[in-house]
């Protein structure tokens, strides 16, 4: 069943994974670096691998490839040719889906579930600069220089076999029009998510409302949802149900969990947006839902126990 189609459901809903990178500095591993969560899917992919494999055991109905960050300029300045970058995105997908296909060879896995999906991560030209310009979106491109950035990793990504495209923490609206335009374009592709960094329940990072946003994706056919992620949890509320409006698709929802990222040190610093008790993000998640939400997980600083949470919240509610 397409993507599309689980979401057409009464009362269905898609539970995303979690934060991939909070999860592997857990286990140790310093991302202080420009290619982030990728140069760990480059040194040690079993550690990625592992990742996937908390995720899915905690619920999640969709794991998410270690490709955000990793983009043709990004692994050229690491010193990679064009077809060994073409080779980094699609090993951090082969990567997802052989996890994705052990999990589900284990009859056990299979109560009560259905088959998990794989996307794979099309992150902004802000993450490329490893500045924190992804959540803020100012940036010194124009429209030709960000279709560049963009154009042939969509590509790849999109015939790499993954079921879904994220396309996650877009922060500016010129960015959302050009990747739009590129997702049109291309001659096959699975069914593709956009997602918004918002700096508040009215906005994009660069200031744009976020009903503008979601009104250029409303025709883009290769989209099937519209939403928002990598943002804090207490402006989601307002969030979805203008996208809901305005796109006329479900919405994906995947907050941080609070905080600020630090972009120097490649860390996230401040509280965090949700108690210690992971059951506490249970309840928020069931009300994205009723405001429209089709797809809820979560990002940075948010965990397996978070997704457990969300999962079990819902099973409680559609049982």
């Amino acid at each position: 069943m397409s993507p599309v189609c689980r979401l057409s459901s009464e009362g269905e809903v898609l539970i995303l994974d979690g934060g991939l990178a909070t999860e592997l500095e857990a286990d140790g591993f310093d991302l202080n670096h420009p290619l982030w969560s990728a140069r760990i899917l480059l040194e040690a992919p079993e550690a990625v691998r592992a990742v996937h494999a908390r995720f899915l055991e905690a619920g999640a109905d969709c794991i998410i490839a270690a490709t955000y960050q990793a983009s043709f300029p990004g692994l050229a300045r690491a010193g990679f040719t064009g077809s060994a970058s073409e080779s980094v995105f699609l090993s951090a997908v082969r990567l997802a889906v052989e996890e994705r296909d052990r999990f589900w060879s284990d009859p056990a896995n299979r109560t009560g579930r259905r088959q998990p999906l794989v996307a794979a991560s099309v992150g902004p030209y802000g993450a490329f600069l490893a500045d924190g310009s992804e959540y803020r979106g100012g940036y010194r491109m124009d429209d030709a220089g960000l279709a560049e950035f963009h154009e042939r990793r969509l590509a790849v990504l999109a015939g790499a076999g993954a079921d879904l495209l994220a396309v996650e923490t877009i922060p500016s609206v010129r960015e959302v029009r050009v990747l739009s335009r590129l997702l049109e374009r291309l001659e096959t592709a699975p069914p593709a998510w956009v997602s918004f960094s918002c700096r508040d329940g009215e906005r994009l990072c660069d200031g744009t409302p976020v009903t503008g946003a979601a009104a250029d994706l409303a025709g883009c056919s290769r989209v099937f949802a519209v939403g928002i992620n990598c943002t804090a949890p207490k402006h989601f509320a307002s969030l979805i149900p203008k996208i809901y409006a305005v796109s006329g698709k479900p919405v994906v929802a995947y907050p941080n969990g609070g905080g600020t990222w630090d972009a120097v040190r490649k860390m996230w610093t401040g509280p965090t947006g949700n108690p210690a008790d992971a059951l506490d993000f249970a309840a928020p998640a069931l009300e994205w839902r009723r405001l429209g939400a089709g797809l809820v997980g979560g990002c940075c600083r948010t965990g397996p126990e978070d997704i457990r949470a969300i999962r079990q919240a819902f099973a409680g509610e559609f049982a």
